[in-house]
């Protein structure tokens, strides 16, 4: 892989600080505008993004904040409800977790009414989360702490999952509410029940440490991850081992997530090095990445719901990148 063939974001915007935690919302907003929210050090920003892929009067990127929320701590991951909407009156809803083993669910309006719902019950750092995603009345997530834990809006545990390592990832069927995708470190993947509590499937990398998997949400056969510098793909109804494998990340690989705009796309970061970290977008059925890119010590990362196009975080920037498929 030639270093010379990394491409420079296709769109950049300017932040105020080093952004930790990106997140384009996964649903409608109700306007032609996707909300994306990013996160650093005791804050949280609220905007639209609006691409000239999707309005001819836009030129480049169009983002607006809408609120900038203070956060206690550094957020270390955050993810969108449903119910956040733009049309009619208003309503942002997302959870955080921060390093102090607590989930924060905020609410507003965008005027007045701002509320924080602080979750106990973790004992070690979180490191993934997600709302069910039909009505947005659930949130799951995993952590060191070997579990997973589902909560209601009004903050109890109505489940937990005991797992046999640190819970890395979660991720929740688009349409059956009650199964939920559970990734642990050492390399396992497990499908449950929430229903019965039990795991109804279970899928083995082969290798460990596993950092990252998701849930092909628009063909919910596959499943992707990254372990140790490779990266690797499941179809669920075939077999528990994998279908393919690919070193990827000259080091480790960090993150795995499928673009929702093309279940054969997805993209893959390596850990932060020292100064930059890599980004990879995948075609499957293509031997090498089709784009390479790089940003300062970045991190998070996260697929625009409609176009091909992903954004990982900066120092003090977001960069995104546009796919030609």
């Amino acid at each position: 892989m030639q270093e010379d063939s990394t491409r420079s974001p296709s769109y950049t915007v300017a932040c105020e600080d080093y952004v930790h935690v990106v997140e384009f919302s996964p649903f409608s907003s109700g306007t032609p505008a996707s909300l994306l929210a990013y996160g650093g050090n005791q804050y949280v920003v609220v905007g639209t993004c609006l691409f000239q892929e999707e309005d001819v009067e836009v030129e480049g990127v169009e983002f607006n904040v809408l609120r900038v929320f203070h956060h206690e701590g550094r957020v270390s991951a955050l993810a969108w409800s449903p119910e956040s909407r733009l049309d009619r009156t208003p309503n942002i809803r997302f959870c955080t977790a921060a390093a102090d083993r607590r989930l924060r669910l905020l609410t507003s309006d965008l005027q007045d009414r701002h509320e924080v719902k602080v979750m106990e019950g973790h004992t070690s750092y979180i490191n993934h989360l997600v709302f069910e995603p039909t009505e947005g009345k659930q949130i799951a997530s995993v952590s060191d702490d070997h579990t997973c834990r589902v909560w209601d809006l009004d903050g109890n545990e109505n489940t937990i999952l005991r797992l046999r390592s640190p819970g890395v990832s979660v991720c929740w069927h688009p349409e059956e509410i009650y199964k939920l995708m559970v990734a642990e470190k050492k390399g396992t993947i497990r499908f449950y029940d929430l229903l019965t509590q039990q795991a109804i499937l279970s899928l083995d990398c082969g290798q460990s440490p596993l950092m990252s998997a998701d849930w092909c949400l628009t063909n919910t056969i596959k499943v992707g991850a990254v372990a140790g510098s490779d990266w690797i793909i499941w179809d669920i109804t075939r077999s528990s081992y994998p279908q393919e494998k690919r070193p990827s990340h000259r080091d480790k690989a960090r993150l795995f997530k499928w673009s929702r705009a093309n279940e054969n796309l997805f993209a893959t970061t390596g850990c932060p090095g020292k100064i930059s970290s890599q980004l990879l977008i995948h075609h499957l059925g293509h031997p090498q990445p089709v784009m390479i890119g790089s940003a300062t010590v970045g991190s998070g990362l996260s697929w625009h719901r409609t176009l091909p196009v992903c954004v990982i975080g900066s120092d003090r920037k977001l960069c995104f990148w546009m796919t030609e498929m």
